[in-house]
């Protein structure tokens, strides 16, 4: 009988890969990519929002939002052992943010400061969470390195709520409808396991399935709408400055239109926080399930033209710099 040879794994220095946490761990980190490791291991959806922020006195590794619930998650990175300063700055920045999940991330805990961070999860609100990891670097053989994120500390209950919310909606009964969009969504999840950019997410029985696009207040939607009988790709965008990123998207329209080589309904929703800017395919009838590898090809199709026209551009946007004069009707 043949015996397959299997490789073994090698830990690695995290110092031999990153020399210095500002300059190589957290730009390393910050990546979209790499974030999505991370939030993996927490099951969140992270997306970025700045680098170096200021709060209160100190200055945060990486702040970003979880684009599930829109909650503040911060992350503060050590490539050594657990020391005091930085669980004095994890207490201030929890003040500073007053609802917030702190993400302690170094290569090694010591007891104390594991059995701190359990002990703050214990006597905190639930608006407030604590997580420390420990992180590592492994290959096979010349292989390049592997991060691995293991959980040292988390809130009380922190996976069976998750696993229980879960749980909770897909034992729900489902109406038709339900159970149609839970299906067509399910079979997009196939379709996109191995894509480079589009990262599917685990899908519910609704109306829309939404991905990270790489900054926080910003997402891109399919939509799948029964009542219109339609679908539709969107990026939409639901934060504080959101009129005047909808603007500077605006003023580039002619730009956006040609090279997306779509019609695009830019409602900018006056009457709401949150902009969007649509893609809708009308007459369909997505109870006729013979014609869904048709829909999902277009689906496909069209969720990789908003991402690579929409990402770089929503990445690079300024509020400060919107000038509403420029910006087109």
């Amino acid at each position: 009988m043949n015996v397959t040879p299997l490789g073994r794994l090698e830990k690695v220095s995290v110092r031999g890969i990153w020399l210095t946490e500002a300059q190589h761990f957290t730009p390393w980190l910050a990546r979209p990519e790499n974030l999505a490791i991370l939030g993996e291991t927490l099951k969140m959806e992270l997306e970025i929002e700045a680098q170096e922020k200021n709060v209160g006195p100190f200055r945060a590794d990486i702040l970003c939002k979880d684009a599930l619930d829109g909650s503040w998650v911060l992350v503060e990175n050590q490539l050594e052992r657990t020391d005091h300063g930085h669980l004095g700055q994890l207490l201030t920045y929890a003040s500073g943010l007053q609802t917030v999940t702190i993400i302690w991330i170094a290569t090694q805990f010591t007891e104390e400061h594991r059995a701190a961070l359990d002990w703050l999860n214990e006597i905190t609100e639930e608006r407030f969470k604590f997580f420390g990891l420990e992180v590592e670097l492994w290959r096979i053989g010349d292989s390049p390195p592997a991060p691995k994120f293991n959980i040292v500390s988390k809130p009380n209950e922190w996976s069976r709520s998750v696993g229980q919310a879960a749980r909770r909606i897909e034992t729900e009964a489902l109406t038709d409808t339900k159970s149609l969009q839970l299906r067509f969504w399910t079979q997009l999840q196939e379709r996109l396991r191995n894509h480079p950019r589009l990262r599917p997410r685990k899908p519910f029985p609704q109306h829309w399935y939404d991905f990270s696009i790489g900054r926080a207040g910003f997402k891109l939607s399919a939509k799948l709408d029964t009542q219109r009988d339609r679908f539709g790709v969107e990026l939409y965008i639901d934060e504080e400055d959101a009129k005047a990123f909808f603007g500077q998207l605006m003023s580039m329209r002619t730009q956006i239109e040609t090279e997306i080589g779509l019609e695009l309904d830019w409602q900018k929703l006056p009457e709401r926080t949150a902009s969007r800017i649509v893609h809708h395919w009308s007459g369909i009838d997505p109870f006729d399930e013979a014609r869904w590898p048709e829909y999902l090809d277009w689906m496909v199709r069209t969720l990789e033209r908003f991402h690579s026209v929409f990402a770089d551009r929503v990445r690079a946007l300024d509020a400060g710099q919107f000038d509403p004069e420029a910006s087109e009707d």
